[in-house]
């Protein structure tokens, strides 16, 4: 129960804080929009690249473990996709069903995550749980990004959609940015050549921002945003967040695939994180719908209190 504390009272605090700064005037609607720009072409971009640069084909080498820990996370996504009846804002439907797929998939790995293994499995869970993130980032929310462009560019013809969505692809830092990160990895892996230093050290501070800036920005908006009356839709994503991927994920790793013990626990601890600050982003960024992320975001937070604090010491 400490571990699961230590790791969930920063989120919490970090979300709070910007409620209790919104509340009081501090900050305006105007900070929220500011914020989220900032998370969604410094921030992020940098965590991404920062993620995909360091990898190598030797962390990738644990096909169960990454098999067992994606299924998890896309049939969760899937699943809500097929439940995904309620009442949505007229127009793109695929985007928003899209966002509350990453509400019922999109672990906390990076800021909750990786602390929580780390201090309740040591480093031997460093290596499994940057894989966990790189998955999330990079396969699962670079995943909904395409189908939300996909949506929203209503070409005439297949060839003109596909150039039209390629080329929004092409512009967004989210994608851009974890694309570069895998090209300079090839290069270093090829020549052996690297980055300065200070480039390095730059993308660190901007990647560290992204998860307290983005926490802050989702406070500020249930500080500004009404009471929500989708409550089912609400602990449906939050149910299939906390209690069906974890479950998945565990049959898969324990039951199905043979891997390390701490591998085997990563994959299920990281998928039983509540939900990031990923799907709020994307929420703001392309104005759709963000109450229901926000309401999920928060609750699944404190609910994991008391769901990871038991997984843990089930798998213990």
């Amino acid at each position: 129960m400490n571990h699961v504390i230590a790791s969930v009272f920063p989120v919490f605090g970090l979300i709070f804080l910007g409620f209790i700064v919104s509340k009081r005037g501090i900050l305006g609607p105007e900070a929220t929009d500011a914020l989220n720009k900032y998370v969604v072409w410094l921030g992020l971009p940098a965590l991404l690249f920062q993620a995909m640069a360091h990898i190598n084909g030797a962390q990738l080498d644990h096909p169960a473990f990454i098999a067992a820990f994606l299924i998890g996370a896309l049939a969760c996504f899937l699943l809500s996709f097929a439940l995904g009846h309620r009442h949505l804002p007229p127009g793109h439907r695929l985007s928003d069903r899209s966002i509350d797929g990453l509400n019922a998939s999109y672990s906390n790995t990076g800021y909750m995550g990786i602390p929580l293994c780390l201090t309740a499995m040591g480093q031997e869970s460093l290596v499994p749980s940057i894989i966990a993130t790189i998955i999330v980032a990079c396969v699962i929310f670079a995943g909904a990004i395409v189908l939300i462009e996909i949506d929203l560019q209503k070409s005439p013809g297949i060839g003109a959609a596909v150039r039209k969505v390629g080329s929004s692809l092409l512009r967004n830092p989210l994608i851009c940015a974890p694309l570069a990160g895998l090209g300079f990895a090839l290069l270093r892996g090829a020549t052996g050549w690297a980055l300065p230093a200070p480039v390095f050290h730059l993308t660190d501070l901007l990647g560290a921002s992204a998860s307290p800036c983005a926490l802050v920005t989702i406070g500020l908006f249930l500080a500004q945003s009404k009471a929500v009356a989708e409550v089912r839709v609400i602990v449906r994503l939050v149910g299939l967040k906390l209690v069906v991927q974890p479950l998945l994920t565990f049959l898969l790793a324990y039951k199905l695939w043979a891997m390390p013990e701490v591998w085997a626990k990563t994959a299920v601890i990281m998928a039983a994180m509540p939900t990031g600050t990923g799907p709020f982003m994307l929420a703001k960024l392309y104005d759709r719908e963000a109450a229901v992320t926000s309401r999920s975001i928060l609750i699944s937070t404190v609910l994991s209190l008391a769901t990871v604090s038991a997984l843990l010491a089930w798998l213990d």
